[in-house]
């Protein structure tokens, strides 16, 4: 039997998945522009993007631990730091942090809806 899983945690998942993708895309793009600092290898940023992208599809399976759902959050802020790269990543950045925010916000609120209703129906003998 599957374990049951939240909106907030579900919410969550998306979210990272689908920044994972645009995150690995992101790390090409500075390959493809070569604006890395003189001294630091291109291929480099193939390395960073993928390993940004493979940690932020584990956190996406960690999401229904507190810890992770905080690694997450500051995962945001270090994937808006390849703005000083290529300042058009800071739109990416902005969109999914914001969509981070609000996938947290929302989907705990959603969360405690549900289980108030749940135990209110519990009460009810529903």
């Amino acid at each position: 039997m599957r374990r049951h899983r939240g909106a907030q945690e579900s919410l969550l998942s998306v979210v990272l998945i689908s920044e994972s993708l645009v995150v690995f895309l992101g790390g090409l793009v500075v390959f493809g522009l070569r604006v890395l600092p003189d001294g630091i290898d291109d291929w480099w940023a193939i390395v960073a993007g993928a390993v940004l992208a493979v940690v932020t599809v584990g956190l996406a399976g960690l999401v229904r631990h507190r810890w992770a759902v905080v690694a997450g959050a500051v995962l945001q802020g270090v994937i808006a730091l390849g703005a000083f790269l290529v300042p058009a990543l800071l739109i990416a950045a902005v969109v999914f942090g914001a969509m981070y925010v609000y996938a947290t916000i929302k989907g705990g609120a959603l969360d405690e809806r549900n289980a108030a209703l749940a135990a209110q129906a519990e009460t009810n003998g529903d």
